[in-house]
């Protein structure tokens, strides 16, 4: 049974939802569920943008077909190659052999990669071309390493409609709503976007900015991505999310704590620290145990805030594995511009503190490690709660400079 939503004035959602997938690219994992977005203009000319994970391939040729009711398929824009956007390329091309495919010459290299029969039906296509479908104009633009090499997004010039590829976007299922004013997005959804940019497109920061300034010189009046909600309103919120999240600068001004405790030592001390901060008075704070967080949360809520508590212990003379793991996904994804204080435990060489500073001035961009640190021999005492004390005066002065 179909299952469409109408966009706008001859635009039509025709996606799906997946609710099966536990993990998004096998890594990161996605409790709500995701869901792949695909659109259908119905002008003189019809025009798929983009398909689905072959997963959901079924639906989304029911929906194909209901819609064009016995009308050919005339053209298929693919603004990024991805499988979970593309898987479903050549099922199009077996059920419409005439469709003529628009894409970039990356992406047309990456879909015969894939094995997909394009040969025959390219419309290659570069930064600036406008295609007329009727009363319709597209404009294509190209988005490189947002986040693969060949992405480009679409605009409708006619109805100030922009195809977003992989920008925009959000994990988390549509579940029958397809807007960002039928959801409640600030409350429920900006984890799950913060979370999907972050690891997803966060590397990318500076071609990101490159996008957004092309973005500024058009009329958008609507972005479709191929994740989550339909922005129509409000974009303004979004932009400035991205924007922020591209240039590495935090949302919050606050304080987060990812802790690595074997015993439940440096838990406890890192539970005192956030006591002692909430204490004077700072009300943007979390705490995490680096051991059952996923590192793609970790990640997003590093994003987040603008001071970072990195708490150790020191294992095989070393950082703690998955704390160690945590840092080089954050240098991974370059992240930068963060003010940072570290405790380091061990019982009888604690060497986490120092490798951990070095680790930041030496491998990550732009990040100030205070000088207050504290030590956790075994466990907390009144000499390392007092070099916590000063660590927190020292937090909350950087915090009000």
């Amino acid at each position: 049974m179909y299952n469409t939503r109408k966009v706008t004035e001859d635009l039509y959602w025709i996606g799906a939802n997946d609710h099966r997938l536990a993990l998004f690219e096998n890594i990161h994992p996605i409790s709500r569920g995701v869901s792949y977005n695909s659109y259908l203009l119905l002008d003189e000319k019809t025009v798929l943008f983009d398909t689905v994970d072959w997963s959901a391939a079924r639906q989304f040729v029911e929906n194909i077909e209901k819609l064009l009711d016995g009308r050919k398929l005339d053209f298929m824009v693919i603004n990024h190659v991805e499988p979970d956007h593309a898987a479903s390329i050549q099922e199009v091309l077996l059920r419409y052999p005439k469709v003529k495919i628009i894409s970039n010459e990356k992406a047309f290299m990456l879909m015969r990669q894939f094995g997909f029969g394009v040969d025959g039906h390219e419309i290659e296509v570069k930064e600036g071309d406008v295609k007329s479908f009727g009363k319709h104009e597209i404009t294509f633009v190209a988005a490189p390493m947002v986040h693969w090499p060949e992405a480009m997004v679409s605009f409708d010039t006619t109805n100030g409609v922009l195809f977003a590829a992989d920008a925009f976007g959000s994990f988390g299922a549509l579940d029958g709503k397809l807007f960002n004013d039928e959801v409640d997005f600030d409350g429920e959804w900006i984890d799950d976007a913060r979370r999907y940019y972050t690891n997803i497109v966060g590397k990318y920061g500076p071609h990101v900015q490159a996008l957004l300034k092309k973005a500024g010189t058009i009329d958008i009046k609507m972005v479709c991505p191929l994740h989550g909600p339909v922005w129509r309103s409000n974009l303004g919120y979004f932009i400035d999310k991205y924007d922020k999240w591209s240039r590495y600068e935090p949302e919050e001004n606050g304080v987060l704590i990812v802790y690595a405790s074997m015993y439940g030592n440096m838990e406890n001390a890192a539970q005192v620290l956030a006591s002692k901060l909430s204490e004077k008075g700072v009300e943007k704070l979390a705490v995490y145990d680096v051991s059952n967080t996923h590192v793609s949360e970790l990640v997003a809520e590093t994003f987040k805030y603008s001071h970072i508590v990195l708490a150790s212990v020191t294992y095989n003379l070393g950082i703690y594995p998955l704390m160690h793991n945590y840092l080089m996904d954050l240098k991974a994804l370059n992240m930068q511009k963060r003010t940072v204080a570290i405790m380091e435990g061990g019982s009888w060489s604690p060497k986490a503190g120092e490798l951990m500073a070095e680790f930041l001035d030496e491998q990550m961009k732009q990040m100030t490690v205070l000088n207050e640190r504290v030590t956790v021999l075994s466990t907390l005492n009144e000499s390392s709660e007092m070099e916590m004390d000063q660590m927190v005066e020292a937090i909350v002065e950087s915090l009000e400079s």
